[in-house]
């Protein structure tokens, strides 16, 4: 027999609580924290007990635990301190490697120490929009700085000209001398692998004692790649575990878009040939130079992909926030074997699902499957160890990755299965599964060789809860990862889906919605509409001639367990005024539709703050004093068609202070901004952190008198005015406001200097206003 019920008040409180609930009463932990710092391209080194990265740019952090890091420095710039040397510095001290490369930045160093005790810094540079680059060598006593030059000892991108083998340079055959990693072997020899996409990955025999290339090698020994295939970010572990070299490179390109992926294979010698786990000999993976420059294709079925894009997607009524924990663009990593530990770290920079191009360094173990591959855990590293895992802890449901074998910027989202306690799987893939020994993980899915790897406990951040994972690894150089969710039943589950699920702020809506029609563990939503001609039962509405009072209803399903949960919905009239803030002595939304802003202080989430009002442009305005903000309510903006339209008066430019704030998440925002980041040369802009799309006006509004500023969006055609007059006309604008929860503030958002000035008379629409409407409301 079916279940149907409603939950309401105290009922759903405690009905909310009981997953929750269940999944703490499995185990119980201190919670896990982590600092994290910026480096791209991190290549890591240990002295004492401090580990370094040192990155692209010159960037560089430290940590003594591989969790918590300390950014040391951040870019190229005549105070950085690796370089900083009383009048000296990195202009100044690598001014011939600039003038060669034609650049004035840094890409990926290595940084080594020597039998001297003193530290070698591997460093390069290049042009970019070509392989024209140089490669040297900088020495300090202390590995914070600062480093001496010691000259350039390779170059690229002598068009026309001989090379180091006597030929002249051809970037389909020879390398781009950039991206070194620099290691010792089993036997103490000293080795330097580098290259970047032209002819390839390169590897040298340097002199251990002075740090250069020993003679008569020309560019050294091709490993792999050529033709200009993307394959770069070359890094060589060896593991005394299993006797083996592990050459690691970075498939793709860098970029969120770029679809970069970590891949390995490994060889009985430093110098190769590396092989992947079907055998094939590195050296022969290379672009086809029949095809277009870069084509993925001709590389993509090679090496042993451990990483690719994916996110461990978190579901309504699962634990947590957020859409869950995954990564954009993982790669150019490095590694390291701790002897005293017998562990191995995969160390590397990443991107993130709706984070745009902002990176961070990410730390993960890796362990040693039966066949020898390194396997990546799918959580960031806390230091845990191995340990035997009893059978009861691993059957139940799962979050599923498949990392496959592409180079693409689709970011592969978690299927859910389920481990059943028979040793079968079922759910999204089908196939069997079994732990071999304490902890050994076996994974057969069909028309694939078994994946092997472990099974191996970890802090998950979303849930905040330590969760038991796999990671697997097949002989098709195919990974696959699991998370286990917390044990429930289909009422707990339902019961967590009717609590969290929410439509936002209802009150004025003017475009179609977004209804959710899956959640946690395959859970089905269906939707009802009171009036299916103004709002359908999928979300979409038609525009009435006025306000209509619509009731959505939905029906949550799992198995047998049934929940029903209804909310009224205003329907307005499409291109009406969503929101009006004259601003009159109080923050009352004119239209009624919202409810007023509150005063809070420096800081979305702070409260305090003082607002005051003076004679504005039409009635009174809101007067900010620099330390204070206004919150507006929920869910104002909701589509991907709007309007913000506002008088502005600012009493000073402080770059990055928002004016008009809104945001889905912390990553996912706009800014109207009277001054722009050095980007935009300082000017006013509209900001938006999703793809960090940056709209300057190429002006600043004045400081001192009223200046009206509006923009408008639609379906990513993005416009701007002041006082009346188009200043911006762009595309591609980022769609931000997906659900009807967005944050919206004055003066504030969670990170910079808050606004001093005064505001009057904020508009908000659900269309996107005509010049000629906005050069009406402008007078």
């Amino acid at each position: 027999m079916t279940k149907s019920f409603s939950l309401w008040g105290a009922a759903a409180v405690l009905a909310a609580s009981m997953l929750s609930t269940n999944a703490a009463a499995q185990v119980s932990y201190a919670p896990v924290t982590f600092k994290n710092a910026s480096v791209h391209d991190p290549s890591v080194i240990k002295t004492g007990g401090t580990y370094y990265v040192f990155g692209s740019h010159l960037a560089s952090a430290k940590s003594t635990d591989l969790m918590n890091w300390t950014q040391i420095t951040d870019s190229v710039s005549a105070t950085n301190k690796l370089f900083l040397n009383g009048s000296s510095n990195v202009y100044t001290e690598l001014a011939e490697t600039f003038s060669w490369a034609q650049s004035n930045t840094l890409w990926a160093p290595d940084v080594i120490r020597l039998a001297d005790g003193k530290y070698y810094m591997y460093y390069n540079a290049c042009k970019g929009d070509s392989p024209r680059s140089a490669l040297g060598i900088a020495v300090s006593n202390n590995i914070e700085g600062p480093y001496v030059n010691k000259g350039i000892i390779l170059k690229s991108g002598m068009w026309g000209q001989a090379s180091y083998d006597g030929t002249i340079y051809d970037a389909l055959k020879h390398p781009n001398t950039v991206d070194p990693n620099v290691f010792f072997d089993n036997g103490g020899r000293l080795w330097m692998i580098y290259g970047s996409y032209s002819g390839g990955i390169f590897i040298m025999q340097m002199n251990p004692v002075t740090g250069m290339p020993l003679p008569g090698q020309g560019y050294g020994k091709r490993l792999i790649g050529g033709n200009h295939s993307r394959i770069e970010g070359a890094y060589v572990m060896y593991s005394p575990a299993t006797q083996y070299y592990y050459m690691f490179t970075s498939f793709g390109g860098l970029d969120a878009a770029g679809g970069y992926n970590m891949r390995v294979s490994r060889a009985t010698s430093a110098d190769g040939p590396y092989f992947d786990a079907q055998g094939v000999n590195m050296a022969n993976v290379k672009a086809d130079p029949t095809k277009p420059l870069f084509d993925d294709a001709s590389i993509a079925p090679y090496g042993v992909k451990i990483m690719g894009n994916f996110l461990f997607e978190r579901k309504l009524g699962e634990l947590g926030t957020g859409i869950g924990t995954g990564y954009v663009s993982a790669g150019h990593n490095s590694a390291y074997y701790d002897a005293a530990t017998g562990k191995h770290f995969l160390i590397f920079h990443t991107r993130f699902p709706e984070r745009g191009e902002q990176h961070e360094i990410r730390v993960h173990q890796m362990f040693m499957n039966a066949d020898g591959w390194p396997v990546v855990t799918p959580y960031r590293n806390t230091n845990e160890t191995l340990a035997a895992v009893p059978r009861g802890f691993v059957f139940g449901d799962y979050m599923f990755v498949n990392h496959g074998k592409d180079i693409s910027a689709t970011i592969k989202k978690s299927k859910f299965i389920t481990l059943n306690a028979n040793g079968t799987i079922s759910g999204a893939v089908s196939g069997t599964w079994a732990l071999v020994g304490a902890n050994q993980a076996e994974i057969n899915l069909p028309g694939s060789p078994p994946f092997k790897g472990v099974f191996l406990r970890q802090w998950d951040e979303t849930s905040q809860s330590y969760v038991m994972t796999f990671t697997a690894t097949s002989r098709e150089g195919v990974s696959v990862m699991g998370s286990r969710l917390p044990s429930g039943s289909d009422m707990q589950i339902v019961h967590a889906i009717y609590s969290e699920l929410s439509l936002g702020n209802t009150n004025a809506v003017t475009g179609d919605m977004t209804l959710p029609t899956s959640a946690a563990r395959d859970a089905v939503i269906t939707w009802t509409s009171s009036n299916p001609r103004v709002l359908s039962n999928t979300g979409q509405v038609t525009s009435p001639s006025g306000d209509v009072t619509v009731t959505l209803t939905a029906t949550i399903s799992k198995g047998m367990a049934k929940a029903v949960k209804s909310f009224v919905v205003t329907v307005r009239k499409l291109g009406g005024m969503v929101a009006y803030f004259p601003f009159d002595g109080n923050l009352n939304d004119a239209t009624g539709a919202f409810g007023a802003g509150a005063v809070i202080g420096a800081k979305i989430d702070t409260a305090g703050g003082s607002l005051g009002y003076e004679p504005g442009m039409k009635g009174s305005a809101a007067v900010f004093d620099g330390a204070t903000g206004v919150r507006l309510p929920n869910g104002l903006i909701s589509s991907n068609t709007y309007t913000v339209a506002m008088w502005l008066k600012p009493a000073q430019l402080t770059a990055f202070t928002t004016t008009f704030f809104g945001a889905r998440t912390g990553d996912s925002w706009i800014s109207l901004l009277p001054k722009g980041h050095d980007g935009v040369g300082g000017a006013t802009m509209l900001w938006s952190g999703t793809a960090w799309y940056d709209a300057g006006l190429g002006m600043n509004i004045p400081v001192g008198q009223w200046s009206h500023v509006a923009f408008t969006v639609k379906n990513g055609a993005v416009n701007i005015y002041v006082n009346g007059a188009k200043r911006y006309s762009g595309v591609n604008f980022p769609n931000v406001f997906t659900t009807t929860s967005g944050v919206f503030a004055l003066g504030v958002n969670w990170w910079d200097a808050p606004y001093k000035g005064s505001m009057d008379d904020l508009r908000i629409y659900g269309t996107a206003l005509t010049d000629g409407e906005i050069s009406s409301i402008a007078r």
